[in-house]
């Protein structure tokens, strides 16, 4: 791991991966500054599970490990909330959090590895397949997707955990996995 670096948390009931997008809505005043710091900082902000704890109110207990949320739009909603599309973009752990006065969690984190681009193993390439059927069957146009992509072991694995069933605690566990090969794997093993 790296040295640590601030980063202002956004604690969610879901999990955010890399690669992935996600739409808030923001209402609470301290998340309202969190975007408006981003905008003038051009940062993003973290997104981790909820362990103990509401997404609004009193400041939630975030799990250790998260994502970071780029944003990639925002807009004035009719009920007049602010409405993001965020995308997940690098892996971090947190090392430490503060609660700020005006409740927003801060955390100091150290980022993790970047995935490497490695070719499916021949005992993941079932996987690949049932991804881009999966893909298929609700209808996401596969032409914007650049070629061999259901090859890619990092982004089957990260798209995978996106789609497949499985619970945001064990979304989190595939998070925390830096060998692309064993969260293939452990993915394998909870369709079996």
């Amino acid at each position: 791991m790296n040295t640590t670096q601030s980063l202002p948390l956004f604690p969610l009931h879901k999990v955010l991966l890399p690669g992935a997008a996600m739409d808030l809505r923001i209402f609470e005043r301290r998340y309202l500054d969190l975007v408006r710091e981003c905008g003038r900082s051009g940062m993003g902000f973290g997104v981790c599970l909820i362990l103990e704890g509401g997404e609004s109110g009193a400041p939630a207990t975030p799990a250790a490990y998260g994502v970071e949320a780029l944003i990639e739009n925002f807009d004035m909603g009719e009920d007049g909330l602010l409405s993001l599309r965020v995308r997940g973009h690098r892996r971090f752990h947190v090392v430490r959090t503060r609660v700020r006065d005006n409740g927003l969690v801060m955390a100091d984190v150290a980022w993790l590895s970047a995935d490497h681009d490695e070719a499916l193993r021949p005992e993941h390439a079932l996987l690949g397949t049932l991804l881009q059927t999966m893909m298929e069957k609700v209808g996401t146009d596969l032409n914007g997707l650049p070629p061999r992509i259901f090859e890619h072991a990092a982004w089957v694995g990260w798209r995978l955990a996106q789609v497949l069933p499985i619970t945001a605690e064990q979304r989190v566990s595939v998070l925390q996995e830096d060998d692309v090969h064993a969260r293939l794997q452990r993915l394998l093993e909870w369709i079996d």
